[in-house]
C-alpha cells in the first residue's frame, strides 16, 4: 500500500488528498523526514523509522504555521482541493530557502498543480510566509 492509502484509509488523516495517484499533481504532498514527498509514490514498506508530517500536523500547538497564516491572509484557496499539498510543498521549500526570490518561489511550486489557477496567489503567499518566518511568526 502507498503512504497515501495508509494515511487516508487506515489512519483517517484525510487532509492529504488523492489527486492523480501517479506523482504528477502534488495534491498528496507530505513531509518525509522534513522533505516534501509525494505520498502516492511512497510504499508503506519503505517508511521504517522515518518521520512523517501531514497537513494535520503542520500547525503549531497555539498558532498557525507561517505558511498557513500566509494562505489565510492571501485568501489563496478557490476550491481548496490541492491546497494541503501546496502548503506542505511551500513549508518544505521555505525550510530549504527561507528568503526566496519570486522566481525561486514560482519554480519551487511549479510541480504542484492547481486546477483553479490560483498560482499568482500561491506565489504571493509563499513570499509572505517567508516574511512571517523571518519575523518569527
Amino acid at each position: 500500500a502507498s503512504l497515501l492509502t495508509f494515511l487516508r484509509d487506515y489512519l483517517g488523516l484525510t487532509g492529504t488528498k488523492f489527486g492523480c495517484g501517479a506523482g504528477f499533481c502534488g495534491a498528496c504532498t507530505v513531509h518525509l523526514d522534513g522533505q516534501a514527498a509525494l505520498s502516492c509514490l511512497v510504499p508503506v514498506s519503505a517508511l521504517g523509522g522515518r518521520s512523517i508530517t501531514t497537513i494535520e500536523g503542520l500547525r503549531g500547538a497555539d498558532s498557525l504555521h507561517p505558511v498557513q497564516q500566509a494562505w489565510k491572509e492571501g485568501s489563496v484557496p478557490q476550491c481548496g482541493y490541492c491546497q494541503p499539498g501546496q502548503i506542505m510543498k511551500a513549508a518544505a521549500f521555505l525550510e530549504e530557502n527561507p528568503s526566496p526570490s519570486e522566481a525561486e518561489a514560482q519554480q519551487a511550486m511549479s510541480s504542484n498543480l492547481c486546477r483553479c489557477g490560483t498560482y499568482a496567489r500561491i506565489r504571493k503567499a509563499v513570499l509572505r510566509a517567508a516574511e512571517l518566518r523571518r519575523a518569527g511568526a
